[in-house]
This record gives structure tokens, sequence and C-alpha cells, in this order.
């Protein structure tokens, strides 16, 4: 009696550990594989609040897709997300996430990937594996007031003394210890609140990129932009890339995504940047 209870004992424990191994194999525990690899659907996350190269609207169009009861979320990476997600053969959906939490979400497998103007670094590399760049900003630029003496600086040098902001965790708040004796302004979220700091005198110069800038010179004809003479600006990359989960580098997924950003040409990038930016709406 006691070795047919030992035998059933054993049984169900083979079967319980058959059970967690399918499991984890159907899940991906430990795999690397992303969560939709094997679905219907491209999970996209975005901050839908940094134009260009995304916004949030309530206006459908043909270039916009649903963000469900928050409206839609347009702009460039929309754009690049919906060719991949349509080479894929694959309903783009798409996420608003704070800047602070893509990374959380792509980790938990809540989305698939991060596509977000974001720009592959050492720090993030650790945690995240990048595609090839989709877009090169091709330099950092200031945006000032127009009525200050920044509006004339030609390097970034002349910010020493000033208080300079950039966005929260994120390349342009970095780069802006590369000014010897500047103020460092404490970084925040989105850029119409630097820009509000701007206006009210708090700081003296916002980072940006030039795409971005052009559609806040849009809405504040008061601010301009300064442009450093070659040599004398920031020291930075600003290219952005494809965000998707750690380990999945060597995966079909990783190399199909990779595979279909490669498809969409050099000269196709720029006009979808150029349509975006006049697509853009003021102030963002």
């Amino acid at each position: 009696m006691c070795i047919l209870k030992e035998r059933v004992c054993l049984q169900k424990f083979g079967i319980v550990l058959g059970a967690i191994a399918m499991a984890m194999t159907l899940f991906g525990c430990g795999g690397g594989e992303q969560a939709s690899a094997n679905k219907d659907q491209f999970v996209v996350g975005m901050e839908c609040s940094y134009a260009p190269f995304n916004w949030q609207t309530s206006q459908e169009s043909d270039t916009t897709v649903s963000l469900g009861n928050a409206g839609y979320a347009d702009g460039y990476d929309v754009q690049i997300a919906k060719r991949i997600a349509d080479d894929l053969g694959k309903e783009l959906v798409i996420k608003k996430i704070s800047w602070d939490g893509l990374t959380v979400a792509l980790e938990s497998g809540e989305i698939d990937a991060i596509i977000a103007g974001m720009t592959a670094n050492e720090t993030r590399e650790e945690g995240i594996d990048f595609t090839t760049p989709y877009y090169d900003s091709e330099g950092m630029i200031m945006i000032v007031r127009k009525d200050g003496e920044e509006a004339k600086f030609t390097d970034i040098q002349q910010f020493s003394g000033k208080n300079v902001v950039g966005q929260k965790g994120t390349n342009y708040d970095d780069v802006i210890d590369q000014i010897k004796g500047v103020h460092h302004a404490t970084a925040k979220a989105t850029y119409p609140e630097m820009v509000v700091a701007l206006q009210q005198g708090d700081v003296d110069g916002i980072t940006a990129e030039m795409a971005g800038a052009e559609g806040i010179l849009a809405a504040h004809d008061d601010l301009t932009i300064v442009q450093f003479n070659e040599g004398k600006g920031f020291e930075t990359d600003t290219t952005v890339s494809i965000a998707l989960k750690e380990g999945t580098r060597d995966s079909e997924f990783f190399k199909q995504v990779q595979a279909s950003l490669d498809k969409i040409t050099v000269d196709e990038r720029k006009q979808l940047m150029t349509e975006a930016v006049d697509r853009q709406p003021a102030g963002e």
C-alpha cells in the first residue's frame, strides 16, 4: 500500500512538472521571444506627446491609429509602425505610455516594441535590443527666446551660467552637462512644460532636435532656434531606433521586424517625416 501511494505521488509530481514545463514553453519563460511573435497583433508603445514623432489627436484620418477611448495616435513613429505591422501581416495596436513607463512595459511583455524616438545608448542597451536606426535628426539644437541674447549664440559654451533644460530620461537632458558652468535645470517630462518655463524666464534654453523644434516655433512666434557652428555643438547620437525586448536579437521576431524596417527606403523615411512635421498640431 505504501509503495502504491509512493508511485501515485510520483506520478502526480511528474504531471505537475510536465505542466510547469509546458507553461514555460508556451509563455516563453526565460526564452527571450516576444509575446506577439505568434499573435496577430503588433503592439507598440509610445508617449503620444512628442510631435512630430508621435502625438494624440481627437480626429481620425488616414494616418491615425485608434487609442480606444483616448482618441487616436499620429506622427512619424505611427507611420513607421504601420508599415512594419503591414509587412508582418499583423494588426497594429498602439498603447499610450509615459516615457518612464515604456521600458517597463516592454520588459513585462505588455508591448512588443517601443517606437517613440528612442536613442540607443549604453545604459538602455543593457536591458533592450535595438534595431538599426530608423531616423537621424542630424544634430541637436537649442530653443531660446527670440528677444534674448541667446538667440545670437553659435557655441554651446556660450550658455555657461545659463539655465538649460531637457526632457527627462533622454539624451537631450544628458548632454546639458557638456556646457561648462551651466545651470542644469531639473528635467521636465514634456516639451509643452519646457516651453512654458522658457517663456516665463525660468530657463534660458531647451535642448531639442530640428524636427520637433519646428513644430514648437510654428505655434510660438516669440521663440527661435540656435544652430551651433561646426565643432561647437553637442557631441551626441541623434539617431533613433526601435526597441525590442532584451534577449530577442537572435529570435525570428526580431529578424522579421528588422527586415520590415529595412524595406522602408531612406527617401521614404524623409518624406514621412516631412509630412509629419506639416501635419503635427500647433504647440506640440
